[in-house]
């Protein structure tokens, strides 16, 4: 959510962005029902004003003025009642445009539509040549008996999986090891909701936009989160924090859920594209300060690098563009890790700073020296994903054989154990 001053001073810009984001928002109506809410406020103000006046005046007063008086305040209040009737839906409308009113960008952000106007910006490392003729990770699994999709099928339904074995175990060793690499760099590691009420998504950001992604449990009125960032971002909602407490550097681990319901016939075999998958998020409460922001994005970037370089996996680092960032982004990176089977990179990691957007929703301030109140700027990156961080170890790390060789910081996780192999 952005200032409606700001708004209001910037509405070609907002409009601009709206539209290079893919986004259908009326800036004009949003404030003309800010103009109508401000006068009706006023005129609110104004009536109860009089009646304080007034009822200052009663006591002094004779029976019969009281009488009269009396009178004329019951028409004060119904003449309130009448206006505040009319403030309500126009109040309601507001709010609601509100919560589609994009974020600007960076400048460094490219214009484009969709993720094929994507820009690479950085390649670490060289994709393996293979002297063999490598295998997808469903075939590995399935020889291995690590991933059996089949059953899962028949327990979930499509985009189901389960990991079985040294597939489960390889699964818990990343996650620990992510665990284990973002406290050592001084994150708080919490384990969180992955039930929220409706509330927690609409101060992050998700609703309204992504009803069609999100699983919505309607009997409880509760949703199932995508991120852990979801209850993270909303821990310290509608308080305010001391300064010295910032930045705040915390890590979420937990199951997450997306319906994948735009994504009809992609990536319907494999682990890439599922329901329910395992992820270490990092997340950044910081200052309301742009050059600090920044720093604390690059941070971010460089963690998620950091890992995946200590796997041994090559990746790329992208600038996403605007059509492909999101309402609340004001500046986006995605790294996507070498997979053989697609014989190109696939997305595993989504590093966002959102500078106040996140924090006027969630009303999550801080005061700073001079005792003054400030939105926080809020930022959060993939640490590690599961299965898809899998594909990615399955598929580099196979042996000729139909063996997996384990990256050798998983090895501590997994009991020493070098390889995969069939029984």
């Amino acid at each position: 959510m952005l200032d409606i001053k700001f708004i209001r001073e910037n509405k070609e810009l907002i409009k601009s962005v709206a539209t290079k984001k893919n986004i259908k928002v009326d800036i004009d109506r949003l404030l003309l029902l800010d103009n109508e809410r401000k006068i009706l406020n006023q005129k609110i103000e104004d009536l109860r004003a009089e009646k304080n006046a007034i009822s200052k005046k009663i006591p002094s007063m004779s029976s019969a003025e009281k009488e009269k008086i009396l009178l004329q305040m019951k028409e004060v209040d119904a003449l309130q009642t009448e206006i505040e009737n009319k403030l309500t839906p126009i109040s309601e409308e507001f709010e609601r445009i509100m919560l589609d009113v994009p974020m600007y960008v960076d400048e460094r952000t490219p214009i484009g539509v969709d993720d094929s106007q994507n820009v690479e910006i950085l390649r670490f490392g060289e994709p393996r040549q293979f002297s063999f003729t490598p295998k997808n990770h469903m075939q590995l699994g399935v020889e291995l008996d690590i991933i059996d999709n089949d059953r899962a099928v028949k327990i979930g339904g499509s985009r189901s999986y389960i990991l079985k074995g040294d597939g489960a175990r390889l699964e818990a060793a990343v996650i620990k090891y992510a665990e284990d690499f973002i406290c050592r760099k001084r994150y708080t590691l919490m384990s969180v909701p992955v039930i929220v009420n409706r509330e927690a998504l609409v101060g992050t950001g998700y609703l309204p936009g992504a009803e069609e992604e999100i699983y919505h449990l309607q009997k409880d009125e509760k949703y199932l989160v995508g991120t852990s960032e979801v209850a993270i971002g909303s821990y310290y909602a509608n308080e305010i924090l001391d300064y010295k407490q910032l930045p705040m550097r915390l890590a979420g681990v937990s199951v997450c859920f997306r319906r994948e319901a735009g994504s009809y016939g992609k990536d319907t075999h494999g682990l890439y594209r599922v329901h329910q998958f395992n992820k270490v998020e990092q997340f950044i409460i910081g200052e309301n300060d742009l050059p600090k922001s920044q720093q604390y994005h690059e941070e971010l970037l460089k963690n998620s690098q950091e890992i995946l370089e200590s796997l041994g996996l090559p990746y790329r680092v992208l600038n996403i563009c605007t059509g492909d960032m999101g309402k609340g982004k004001y500046y986006m990176n995605d790294i996507e890790t070498w997979m053989p089977s697609r014989n190109s990179y696939g997305e595993t990691h989504s590093c966002s700073t959102l500078l106040d957007f996140q924090a006027r929703r969630l009303n999550l301030r801080y005061r700073d020296e001079e005792g003054k109140i400030h939105f926080c700027y809020t930022l959060n990156n993939t640490a590690a994903a599961t299965p898809r961080l899998l594909i990615a170890i399955l598929e580099n790390y196979q042996n000729e054989d139909g063996s997996i060789t384990i990256p050798k910081v998983l090895r501590p996780y997994m009991d020493n154990q070098e390889t995969i192999a069939r029984a």
